[in-house]
């Protein structure tokens, strides 16, 4: 099987979707050697910037890497409005199936096209999203879908707005969870550290209300006794346009000193990042899975995630799940982690425990056999 995908998300500094695609590369070259008499895979990784290239990385070593001096921009806006320059002509070779890691597709000639669904938030609130997702996503999100021979989505969450926003059939559509990152879990909590933010500072991942949070817990002693006084609150993420006010806010009292922004995390200093967390806050709007909830799971760091999007599918029973739009809820819920040791060591015990269910082996394999069903539905549709 000739397998395309478009790698470009993974260019740069990989968060969301560009350690996706990343990490199912490099299971898929796991899962499927290239090289040997039987593997059944043959896989290139597109890539193309006009100022990026692809970095060395032995985890993808075995793909065919076919990298193109074209601007991230100037293509999307070509294969997104006009559908051109097919696959076929940018690589010079020919494939069974065109994967895009986004909604919309990737130009082919004749590969079987298969998406990945992460959400439909620029759907719900498109005047929250990036500018790019903005202006291309929901015009052309539904027309694309229903082209597509498969869907991948990362959660059941997904998979079913999927169905009733973009009427798309069950049987379209792969849930393909994705895997832990390969960490051991830590040998004892830190009893000094600080409250962990882990992801992009866009309006979806609902910063201010985090803040707000914060600004309630301040004024109250979070020890039993008083004398404890309350961690500082990291965010590590890029900023994005939309971040400006939240930066402005902890550049100032009250949460000047106590909040502060550490930019992006290369991929290398993440598991120490969440080393040194006494939990991890995520109070998203929406998330089609929420790996730095997996990621602080596997870890065992405690959790407070908001009760939306896949984040109760992802936790489970292992952490506190909270309204996103309740400010005095989500610092309830920190203070609890913070002041009731038994609840935080039971929170880290059953993440680690609920963090083994997810596994990149089993998502190549998933997404694998969305391949195979996408060629046939390709076929059936040519006869």
């Amino acid at each position: 099987m000739r397998v395309l995908i478009d790698y470009r998300p993974a260019l740069r500094e990989r968060s969301g979707v560009g350690e996706y695609v990343f990490q199912l590369a490099r299971a898929l070259l796991t899962a499927y050697p290239p090289g040997t008499t039987d593997s059944p895979l043959d896989l290139t990784l597109f890539s193309s910037s006009w100022k990026d290239r692809v970095q060395a990385d032995e985890a993808i070593a075995g793909a065919r890497l076919v990298d193109r001096r074209v601007p991230v921009a100037v293509l999307n806006a070509a294969w997104h409005r006009l559908e051109w320059p097919p696959a076929e002509t940018l690589t010079g070779a020919g494939f069974d199936v065109a994967h895009s890691p986004h909604p919309l597709l990737l130009p082919s000639r004749s590969a079987a096209h298969v998406v990945t669904i992460h959400d439909l938030y620029f759907l719900s609130h498109p005047e929250r999203s990036l500018a790019e997702v903005r202006r291309d996503y929901p015009a052309l999100a539904r027309k694309h879908a229903h082209r597509a021979d498969r869907i991948v989505v990362p959660s059941q969450a997904t998979a079913t707005e999927v169905q009733r926003q973009l009427a798309i059939p069950a049987d379209r559509i792969s849930v393909c969870p994705h895997g832990r990152p390969a960490w051991a879990a830590r040998t004892t909590a830190p009893r000094t550290g600080y409250v962990l933010f882990f992801g992009t500072l866009e309006p979806r991942k609902n910063v201010g209300a985090l803040l707000d949070a914060y600004e309630r817990l301040l004024d109250a002693s979070v020890g039993p006794h008083n004398e404890e006084t309350l961690p500082a609150l990291v965010l590590a993420g890029n900023a994005t346009d939309a971040s400006g006010p939240w930066l402005d806010r902890i550049a100032r009292p009250p949460l000047q000193g106590i909040v502060r922004h550490i930019g992006y995390v290369d991929p290398a200093r993440r598991r120490e990042m969440y080393e040194g967390a006494r939990l991890l806050v995520l109070p998203s709007f929406d998330e089609g899975f929420g790996l730095p909830v997996l990621e602080a799971m596997t870890v065992g760091v405690p959790v407070v995630a908001a009760n939306r999007g896949a984040l109760p599918e992802v936790l489970g029973d292992a952490g506190l799940l909270v309204d996103p739009e309740d400010p005095d809820q989500l610092a309830a819920a920190i203070r609890r982690i913070l002041t009731d040791e038994a609840l935080a060591a039971a929170c880290a015990s059953k993440g680690v425990l609920r963090s083994r269910r997810f596994d990149w082996q089993y998502t190549a394999r998933d997404v694998y056999a969305a391949y195979q069903l996408a060629i046939e539905h390709r076929q059936c549709a040519s006869a």
